[in-house]
């Protein structure tokens, strides 16, 4: 998209005008389309640290400011202030908001309201890799460097494909969730229904909360609404105690689609925790599980994205 955008950009006079701006503006939309996403380096501080505040401040209304500005700054300092700073700078701009709001219509989401609003907005519209997306921004931006199109005509129209495409989108997404409750069957009043884009057009991951508690996990094809999983969530005192607990609380701080399930060894208790969106080969991969003793005191844990498998050999290491 940064480069998508530094097409877009020789509908700018000025910097169509200059082949050192349009250079500059290219080199600042690359920037500023990946910024808000340095934020991945909290990983170095554990998965808890990061899935608490990937998409966090770092997509917050500061944040583009501080972005934008900085970008801008760095590349005035790289050629000794020849630049036009508000062309420039509304080009870097436009780069950062655009990944913010992007990533506003996938299933992840971001607290872009910070800081008047903690709130995760995602509005389950657009899968987090969407082929056609990618698809026109790669034919665009090699239609480009062939010369074999205008780019200030060939991505003004590209971007206005995509702004349609968005608007289908959505319509199609609010659409598929009104439909829902005429396509099951066991639908109750209170039930609550959630359709999760996949990275098909015509299928969609669909998860249902039932009024009493239990999480429905499914998918509609077409017309066609399956149920394949029924997620019942424990209430034993470990799952209480286990919110306690700084990484279980970062998970519970991200997702609001948690569900517990508790399982008692010799030795104490093993809480996992996990989020019903995301169903993968029969399994819930994206998991909170935490180990206690008999006395509700931490063992080990573990936050993050991992098969059964090598989520019970990461916890072997963790607590031994």
């Amino acid at each position: 998209m940064g480069i998508g955008l530094a097409g877009l950009a020789a509908v700018d006079p000025v910097v169509a005008a200059s082949p050192v701006v349009h250079t500059a503006v290219l080199l600042g939309t690359v920037a500023g389309s990946q910024a808000p996403d340095l934020d991945n380096l909290l990983r170095l501080k554990g998965n808890a640290c990061y899935i608490r505040n990937h998409r966090g401040l770092s997509h917050s209304i500061p944040a583009i400011l501080i972005w934008s500005a900085a970008i801008t700054l760095i590349l005035q300092l790289l050629y000794r202030g020849s630049l036009p700073w508000l062309h420039v700078g509304g080009w870097v701009l436009l780069s950062v908001v655009l990944h913010v709001f992007t990533d506003l219509f996938n299933a992840y989401g971001t607290q872009a309201m910070r800081p008047f609003n903690e709130k995760w907005i995602s509005w389950n519209i657009i899968h987090i890799f969407d082929p056609l997306i990618f698809s026109a921004h790669l034919i665009a931006i090699l239609l480009w460097a062939t010369g074999l199109v205008n780019p200030a005509i060939l991505f003004p129209v590209m971007y206005l494909f995509l702004a349609g495409y968005y608007v289908w989108r959505t319509l199609a997404a609010k659409a598929t969730v009104r439909r829902l409750r005429t396509l099951d069957a066991s639908h109750r009043p209170n039930d609550s229904y959630f359709a999760i884009p996949t990275i098909s057009m015509s299928i969609w991951n669909i998860v249902k909360h039932s009024e009493d508690g239990t999480f429905y996990v499914g998918n509609l094809r077409g017309s066609k609404l399956s149920w394949v999983d029924k997620v019942r969530c424990s209430s034993h005192p470990a799952v209480e105690k286990s919110k306690n607990d700084a990484a279980i609380r970062s998970f519970l701080y991200f997702t609001s689609f948690a569900c517990a399930d508790v399982k008692e060894h010799s030795w104490g208790y093993e809480v996992r925790w996990c989020d019903v969106r995301y169903r993968h080969r029969k399994q819930y991969p994206f998991v909170a599980v935490l180990l206690m003793n008999k006395q509700y005191e931490t063992v080990g844990s573990y936050v993050g994205w991992l098969s059964d498998e090598r989520l019970m050999k990461r916890l072997r290491m963790d607590t031994y």
